[in-house]
This record gives structure tokens, sequence and C-alpha cells, in this order.
């Protein structure tokens, strides 16, 4: 019989256990990049209450007067009207990857031809119309300067800036066009429903954008053809008709303002408008809108423009000269760009949140 020996029996290896994945946290919709917007917004409103408390620190006297503050109210919304209407068109133009400095100038010479003898002698409508083919005009006329001609939208608009300031002073003759067009100067002074009209014009203004940029293909292609030239023309979209669209809008705009300026003047002349071209871009960009082009928000425009006309107002009621006001909406100007330049990637990095 033959010895077998018997081997050590060997216990059989458990299969490694892998450590549980822990599921990834569910971040709250504040916390997430879409929610910027809202949260820009929510800090315009936060510095819109301190300049409030800055008028009430400085005068209380005027804000112990309840009809008082209710007219500065709509004092503020008056001046931020036109500025608004032209921010809204700058607001696009920006989204889009471009620039217009010359808005100012196209409000100019849209006023000025609107209120000529001749123009006035059609009637409301004569003047109306004229205003905004001059400015469509003249925004297209930017549009194809700078996708057809290829020029940088700095010079195109920089150059046009000149050129329509020149074309304002020679129809007007370098003199007030006075406006004596009863209809078109009670723009200024109607009111619906307790309401001003030149606050009702911006409202609708800032309503239609609103629905053109976030629920149209048009607004989409804006925002694809500021994010991405070549992308957005790979996917199908004609850029170079959609800039020149973009400028026209923009000039369709400010048609528009130069029938209100008008309105609250009862008069015209190459010198209006100034600076407003600053005023766009810095309400713009304040608001949220990229410089570079591809994001924005047209609430957030607005909110930026009403900031600026509550800085004025507070300079205004506070007796402080306007050279003091263009210095420190400067300021505001570099601090906003500063702010964009190096902003954090998301928001996550703000909060501290770790990444992944």
């Amino acid at each position: 019989m033959t010895d077998q020996s018997t081997k050590p029996s060997v216990p059989a290896q458990s299969p490694p256990v892998e450590p549980k994945s822990t599921p990834p946290r569910k971040e709250g919709w504040w916390k997430r990049d879409g929610a910027e917007p809202v949260r820009r917004n929510i800090g315009l409103v936060g510095v819109l209450v301190v300049l409030v408390i800055i008028g009430i620190v400085t005068r209380p006297e005027l804000y112990g007067d309840a009809s008082w503050v209710t007219g500065n109210v709509w004092t503020i919304l008056q001046q931020a009207s036109a500025i608004g209407v032209v921010t809204v068109g700058m607001t696009f133009v920006i989204i889009g990857g471009g620039i217009d400095l010359s808005v100012g100038a196209i409000v100019a010479v849209a006023g000025v031809w609107s209120t000529t003898l001749a123009t006035q002698s059609y009637g409301t409508a004569g003047m109306i119309f004229t205003a905004i083919v001059v400015g469509v005009v003249v925004g297209l006329i930017n549009g194809v300067l700078i996708s057809y001609g290829k020029l940088v939208p700095f010079i195109a608009t920089l150059a046009m800036m000149v050129a329509a300031r020149g074309l304002a002073a020679q129809i007007s003759g370098k003199q007030t066009q006075v406006s004596t067009n009863t209809t078109i100067n009670n723009i200024a002074t109607t009111k619906i429903a307790g309401i001003p009209m030149l606050v009702i014009i911006l409202a609708l203004v800032v309503a239609a954008g609103w629905v053109l940029l976030n629920r149209t293909t048009f607004g989409r292609r804006t925002v694809a053809v500021g994010g991405n030239v070549e992308a957005a023309r790979l996917a199908g979209i004609n850029v170079r008709l959609h800039t020149v669209l973009l400028y026209a809008l923009s000039g369709l705009c400010c048609g528009i303002a130069a029938i209100m300026l008008t309105a609250q003047a009862t008069s015209a002349q190459a010198a209006m408008a100034n600076l407003y071209e600053l005023d766009a871009i810095a309400a713009a960009i304040i608001g949220g809108t990229l410089l570079s082009g591809g994001r924005g928000t047209i609430v957030g425009a607005l909110f930026g423009v009403l900031v600026f006309s509550t800085i004025t107002n507070l300079f205004a009621i506070n007796n402080l000269s306007t050279e003091v006001q263009n210095m420190v909406k400067g300021g505001i100007i570099v601090a906003a760009v500063l702010v964009q330049q190096f902003r954090y990637r998301s928001l996550s990095q703000l909060l501290g949140r770790k990444q992944t």
C-alpha cells in the first residue's frame, strides 16, 4: 500500500472587496453656473439699494418726502429710457462678438434728420419713419463694412461715429432744430395708467429684446456667433449676414431712442446723445455681457442702465459736477472689466467646492 501524504488544505481566498463609491453630491441650483445671471442681477439690485441708502444719508430732507421719492423714481426711469433702448441693441452686438462705438452719433443723425422742416411736414408718422430708417441704414452700413469689408468693429464704428456726427452737424447747420410736432413732444409727458410713456416704450423694447435673445433662433445664433465664429459657420450659420443684422438691430434701437430724446428736449441737435456709447457699453458689461462675446442678458443690461441712471441722479441731487460723475463711471467700467478678466472659472471655485 502506498503512503499518500496529506497536503495541508489551503484556505480559499475571498475576492477583494471593492470600496463602496459614494454617490456624487447633488448641488443645489443656486450653486450652479447656470444661476450666475440670477446671482448677478440680485447683486445689482443690492447696488441699487446701497445707492438709495447713500441718497438717504446725504439728503435726508428729500427722502423724507414720500411724494418726492415717488416722483424721483419716475424721473430716474425716464432718464434711463432712451439709453436703455440703445443698450438693448448694444447688448446684442456685444454678445455677437462685436462692438458699436457709433450709437450716440446714430441717435444724433437720426434725431436731426427727423426734425428737419421737410421731414416734419410729413407729420408724426414721417418723423418716426425717418428716424427708424436712418438708424437702420447706418447700422446696416456698419454691418456691411465689418462683415464684407473685413474691418475691425472698433475701427468701423469709430469711423462711423465721426462721420455720423459730422453729417448731423451738416444737416442741422450746427443749430438746434425745434420739434413743432405736438404728438412727438407729448411722448415725454404722456402717462398711461400713471406710467410715463417713455418707461412703457423702454419696457416694450426690453421685453422684445428678451424674447428675441432667449426664445428665437436669432438669439441662439447670436450667442453661437459670439462664442465661436468658426463653429457657428460650420454649423451652417451665415455669419456675415447675421453680423449685418445685429448692427441693423442696434441702429433700429438708436432710431427709437432718437424719437424719445427729441420728445424729452422738444428738439434735436448734432451734440445729442453724447457719450451714449460709453453708457451703453458700461451698462451691458455691468449686466454680465462678456466683451469677448457669447454671453449676456437683456435683464442684466437693464439693471446696469438703472445703476448708472441712479448714480447720475444721486450726483444731481447732491450738486456734484458732471466731471466727477464721468470719472466715477470710468472707474466702474474698469472695475467691471477687471472682474470679468479675473473671474472664477465657475461658482464652485468661489464657494470652495472640491473639483473632481
